[in-house]
């Protein structure tokens, strides 16, 4: 199991993409793969109980008394349901192993077209119009008009701060992996090796780090480990983390990472919720002071 998993009082065993059904209208590519409608075979069976998420999600529905609003715990139905707009009949695309097409035409300034009382219907906002002005966001005493606010806990309104940790924490999700998954397949491990933390040579150079080197990040809420990759592009007072280090791959040799220690590489032990952004109530997880310095 994963180490959020394990936090878990209870853990459901899902079954994994191949081992399950998966209806997927259109993808995301073009205007011609956005026409297709696939609904992927099960491939190999789930192990164990192992079943799908949502015929777990339907029972659990069914035992909360809301079974009626899962079509009665009909996956079919509900499959019907999503391709009725469509006009795709569940039982021909499931006996079509390269999907059903359903021709599509482009259709512009539909905002223009009248709705049911024979008015212009606009866009998806209160005002019907484009909205700069957010009379929404004024009702609920915010500012209607976007606009830059500092971070609560950054170089500038936190000073006293900014003496111990002068360094700006970001994070990025690295292509190489799905995530927090792959990092024990050797074929992807072998070219990532190790998290790292993208920092620019003159923020590297006083504090005595080389390329390459293991260093401690540290801030308010905890310290995790990486290896320094010098980055003449970033500005110097950002770093750029990695999410997502805690596998080992045995194939390879190499280590697996404590995701709850400061020998780790959990960047998520970075990040706090003393400043929470008041609109999403989302913690800062791209914008942490922090301080870098030379480990082993």
């Amino acid at each position: 199991m994963t180490p959020t998993a394990e936090l878990a009082d209870i853990v459901l065993p899902v079954a994994a993409a191949f081992e399950r059904e998966g209806l997927k209208i259109g993808f995301e590519i073009s205007a011609e793969a956005q026409s297709v409608v696939q609904l992927r075979p099960v491939v190999v069976p789930p192990p164990g109980e192992a079943r799908s998420d949502t015929a777990i999600v339907f029972d659990l529905a069914a035992r909360l008394g809301l079974a009626d609003q899962f079509w009665d715990g009909d996956l079919d139905a509900a499959y019907r349901h999503q391709l009725a707009p469509t006009g795709v009949i569940l039982e021909e695309l499931r006996a079509s192993s390269d999907g059903v097409r359903v021709p599509l035409q482009t259709r512009y300034a539909k905002h223009a077209d009248p709705d049911e009382s024979g008015s212009l219907r606009g866009f998806a906002m209160p005002s019907r119009k484009v909205e700069l002005y957010s009379e929404t966001f004024l009702d609920h005493g915010y500012p209607p008009l976007p606009n830059f606010v500092e971070p609560e806990i950054g170089p500038l309104t936190r000073p006293d701060l900014a003496d111990r940790f002068p360094l700006v924490l970001t994070s990025a999700k690295p292509a190489l992996f799905c995530q927090t998954q792959h990092r024990a397949l050797p074929s992807l491990r072998k070219r990532s090796p190790h998290p790292e933390v993208e920092l620019h040579p003159e923020a590297a150079q006083p504090r005595g780090i080389a390329n390459g080197d293991w260093v401690a990040i540290e801030t308010l809420e905890g310290r995790v480990r990486a290896r320094a990759r010098l980055n003449n592009s970033l500005d110097p007072r950002v770093v750029v983390g990695e999410h997502g280090w805690w596998q080992a791959c045995v194939e390879l040799g190499a280590p697996g990472y404590d995701p709850f220690g400061p020998d780790g590489a959990n960047i998520n032990l970075l990040s706090g919720t003393a400043a929470l952004d008041p609109v999403s109530g989302t913690e800062p997880l791209r914008a942490c002071l922090c301080e870098i310095r030379p480990t082993t």
